[in-house]
């Protein structure tokens, strides 16, 4: 059995370390909603869309063995540019990836001895239409069962290229993940074994978490009463 008692060794910052932010938007409303009458009440609410901006090394405790174990491969394997920014907010780190380095990367990450990210738990899809060059981001979530620790993968596509390199060759569990996330947002996995639908049915227009997607819908019924679809209910403006 592996020693794990060093590995899981807590950074000299306090976890509840707030990185600084960069707007990258505006929100209006509840929700963000675009395209139709605000229906929640709740018009009036604006906050600004803010992402972390890169931290500096040191980070402390193990967030700087895997940073410079990570830039060392990448640069042996011949991926000198594949990391970009590092982000460490709140006791996560996240590393912003070039996405034509991507596969590449994620081969290091699962076999490089120091690292050992064996298992992808998730790939998650993010929308952020004024982001410009960089509207669609893939968020990939991996842990190190050899040495207990969890990092992000951090890679954007513009909406007018949404393409991303799978990496269901390397972890297969990111086959149905992929398949949500193209389904949601319309980012779409080069060379995935079967890039198709997940939720919606095979003939559905557009890509419904996209901040761009019409409200529509369908009346919803109860006994004796109609909820109309949400781009047909009474605005609160």
């Amino acid at each position: 059995m592996t020693d794990q008692s060093n590995d899981t060794s807590l950074p000299a910052l306090n976890e509840e370390t707030v990185a600084p932010a960069n707007v990258v938007g505006h929100r209006t409303g509840m929700f963000g909603v675009r395209g139709s009458g605000d229906t929640s009440g709740y018009g009036g609410l604006q906050r600004s869309v803010e992402m972390p901006t890169g931290s500096e090394p040191p980070f402390g405790g193990w967030y700087d063995e895997v940073h410079s174990a990570l830039v060392e491969a990448a640069t042996a394997a011949g991926l000198p540019d594949a990391v970009g920014s590092v982000v460490l907010d709140r006791g996560e780190l996240t590393f912003h990836i070039r996405r034509e380095d991507l596969q590449g990367l994620v081969s290091l990450l699962r076999d490089e001895e120091r690292l050992r990210f064996e298992f992808l738990s998730g790939v998650s899809g993010v929308h952020y239409p004024e982001d410009t060059g960089k509207e669609l981001h893939a968020v990939y979530h991996l842990l190190s069962m050899t040495h207990n620790r969890r990092i992000r993968l951090e890679v954007t596509a513009p909406d007018t290229d949404p393409h991303i390199p799978s990496v269901t060759a390397t972890y297969p569990t990111a086959d149905w993940h992929e398949r949500e996330t193209w389904d949601m947002f319309g980012i779409i996995f080069d060379g995935h074994p079967a890039l198709t639908r997940i939720l919606m049915p095979d003939d559905w227009p557009g890509h419904p978490q996209r901040k761009d997607y019409p409200l529509g819908g369908i009346p919803v019924e109860y006994k004796g009463a109609t909820i109309p679809p949400p781009d047909q209910r009474r605005s609160y403006n």
